[in-house]
Parts: structure tokens; sequence; C-alpha cells
């Protein structure tokens, strides 16, 4: 049982992309949930805490799409305190765990193990957690697992988080999920197109001297994918795109019909292989970041609405996995501390979107995307929400994160913008 709070916002930024509010106004919030919304608020209680909130910017939490947990398995990465810590630090209020923990989340048993390792953490900050459940066995993509099952078990919808190459299989699935009304996200990447490339191919790849990746590896599977949804019409989420000729796919298959959603990650938003050059490990990831037409086309498909979402993709790794030559690295950087201020920096403040259009990226759409209803900042609804310094400067250093792990390119780095508060909307 949480002590009673009463705390008021004033003069505060709000931006809800359900209403398309972006307004000055107070705030009043009393046990976690939203009690007043107005242009100013006169009255209020003796024991009510009051926060000028002029420059601050209030808005609905933050969800990502899917990240990777260190425990089980790799607790020396991240555990699921700290993971929660840092999602609560980076303004997420809900967070979608993928199945490749170890033990695999492919049977109820297994996620019923997890929640309970997960703990409890009775905080109005706390973030909510969800879980994909494993599509195939192991996520090695072979043999099917317990669909049904692990749909009664309250998975929130079912991905491998790797590529799903037998397209055999890919139906049987997805003519299975058919009737099912749960999200299913799929990669698309080939990975015998993609070889041993560890780096979008190109002629940033052919100066620096590092073994391409071409982008046919994803949109060769994603065609294929885009073919058998469009033949059994079971809603598909499509994740981790990083190529024009991607969004463009994407793009026409919307254009027909054809019942996708899809997000790219936010790293591939910021950099591409332009910023390889230092051959910084942290930017090893995969799908490898795009060649410049790549980032430019994924920027347009987020203002265009091709592109609904912006996942973290959260994989932390400690100091010695990460620090080796760029190609031998494991792919994947942190990102749930850093990726608003830096989404905002990049993209906002530059005029490239608006910060309704940012915010319903990372929050509403989101949110629709795992098949459920987003957050709204209006009288009498939970108190979901983030509090944002977008000037507030700090340095990304091991004091200042909450995640055990420092993969990120910015790590040593200043940065403008950070997260004040964070409302989970538990009461």
């Amino acid at each position: 049982m949480f002590p009673m709070t009463n705390e008021l916002l004033q003069q505060v930024r709000i931006l809800d992309p359900v209403s398309g509010t972006d307004q000055l106004a107070d705030v009043l919030i009393t046990d976690g949930i939203i009690k007043a919304v107005a242009p100013k608020i006169a009255e209020w209680s003796s024991d009510t805490v009051v926060r000028d909130c002029q420059g601050l910017i209030l808005g609905t939490g933050l969800v990502d799409l899917y990240s990777h947990s260190g425990e089980p398995g790799y607790e020396e990465r991240e555990t699921w305190a700290s993971l929660l810590a840092a999602a609560t630090a980076g303004g997420f209020t809900r967070l979608a765990i993928l199945p490749d923990t170890v033990p695999p989340l492919d049977n109820p048993s297994g996620l019923a193990r997890v929640r309970q390792q997960e703990g409890s953490h009775p905080s109005h900050s706390s973030p909510h957690l969800y879980y994909w459940g494993a599509i195939t066995q192991g996520v090695e993509g072979q043999q099917m697992t317990e669909l049904a099952e692990l749909a009664a078990a309250g998975v929130v919808g079912f991905a491998d988080g790797r590529p799903l190459s037998n397209l055999a299989l890919l139906r049987r699935v997805l003519e299975y999920l058919h009737p099912l009304p749960i999200p299913v996200a799929l990669w698309a990447c080939d990975p015998k197109l993609k070889g041993n490339g560890v780096m979008r191919e190109g002629a940033n790849s052919i100066r620096f001297g590092i073994p391409g990746n071409p982008a046919m590896s994803e949109s060769a599977a994603l065609s294929a994918i885009l073919e058998v949804v469009s033949a059994i019409a079971t809603p598909v989420h499509l994740m981790r795109i990083s190529t024009r000729r991607g969004v463009e796919l994407i793009q026409e298959a919307k254009a027909r019909g054809v019942p996708v959603t899809a997000s790219t990650s936010w790293m591939h938003l910021l950099l591409d292989t332009q910023d390889v050059s230092n051959y910084n490990p942290n930017l090893r990831l995969d799908p490898p970041l795009g060649n410049p037409d790549d980032r430019i086309a994924l920027i347009e498909g987020i203002r265009d609405g091709v592109i609904d979402a912006i996942a973290i993709d959260h994989t932390p790794y400690t100091y010695e996995e990460k620090t080796v030559a760029f190609a031998e690295a494991p792919p994947g950087v942190i990102g749930l501390e850093l990726a608003l201020p830096l989404l905002w920096q990049y993209l906002v403040e530059t005029g490239v979107c608006s910060a309704l259009q940012l915010w319903q990226t990372i929050s509403t759409n989101p949110a629709s995307c795992l098949g459920q209803s987003p957050a709204k900042i209006a009288n009498d609804q939970p108190a979901e929400l983030v509090l944002f310094d977008p000037q507030q400067s700090w340095t990304v250093a091991q004091d200042t994160l909450k995640s055990l792990s420092r993969n990120t390119p910015w790590f040593g780095k200043k940065l403008r913008g950070r997260t004040v508060k964070t409302w989970s909307g538990l009461t």
C-alpha cells in the first residue's frame, strides 16, 4: 500500500498524442491518478508537493516494443533490478522483453519462473514488464512452440527476436495464430545473404575494410514475409527495419492493405555507416547501421507513418565482451536511459519531426503495436507519465547509469536532456 501523495505540476508542457495535445497547463496527481488538467489550478491541499515545471515536458509514459534482459542467464550484464531501474530512469512505463533468456521463454513454466525471479517492485515508478513468448522451441527457428499455451499463460505476443528463415514454418505459425488476438513480431533477415557481413555493404564498408552485409539480406526476406502475410492475413509486426528498400516495401504493402506494422531501432535514426569510421565496437549492431540514404529513408518513414514505432532493443553486454575488434564484438547497445534525450536532440530540436510525432512513435504507437490501450493525459486516468527536462546536462558515466552495462558509443560524453520523474500508473 502506497502512502497518499498529492503533486501539482505547474505550467508544464503537455504532450499527449492520443488527444493531439501540445500545450502548457497545470496537472494535479493524487495517488497515481490524474485528478485535474487545467490552464491554471488555483486550489490544492496543504500536503500537496508543488513543482514549478516551466521548461519541462510532461508526456505519456514511454513504451519499448522489444529489449533484452540479462537475467536469467547473464546477470553480469543486467539484472531485473538494474533493468527496471534503467527503464524508469529513461522514462519507460512499459517494457516488453524478448524470449532469448537462458533458458528461453518457450513454455509456460519458464514464463512463470521468470516472473517469480523478476520479483515485486511496488513503486509508483516501476514499469510494467511484459514478455514475448518464443515462436520456436529454444528460439532456434526449427519447431513451433505450444503457442496457445503460451498465449493462455499471458505472453504479450510472439517473437523469437531472430530471423525465421523457414517460410513453411512461418506459414504454419501465422495460420495457427490467425484466430488469436495477439501480436507476432518478425525480423526480416536472410542469414545466407548476410554471410559474414558485420556492417551495411556500401562505399563505407569498402573504405573501412569491414565485411559488408548487403541491404538485400533484409529486403529479400521482407518480400517473402510480406507475401506470406498477404496470403494468410494474420497481422504481423515487422521489427528492426533498417534499409531504404525495407521502408519502400512496407509502404507498398500497407497501400495494398497488408496487415502489418513496423518499427526501427532508435540507433538507426541517429547514426549511419559514416559513424563507423572509428571502429567503435559499440556501433556493431544487427541489423547494422544503414548507409546515409537508409537513415534518411527511415526518418521519412517515421514522419510519414510508414514506420509506426521506434524500439530501443536494449542489449546489454559486459565491458569485456564488447572490448574487442569491431567485427568480433557481439551486436547490440544499451539505450533505455539514452534514447529519449538523444532522439529529442537529433530529431525534435533540429526540426526533423515535431515533439508530438516523436512521442507518438515512442509511446502511443508502440502500445498499439502490442495490442494495448495507450496512456492518456486526462482527468481520472492513471498517471502513466514521464517528466522530461530537455535542457538538463549530464555525463554518461558509471555513476549516472542505472544499467549494469556500459556498451554505448556515448559513454563518457555529455548529453542534454534527462528524465526528471516517471509515474507508471500503479496505484
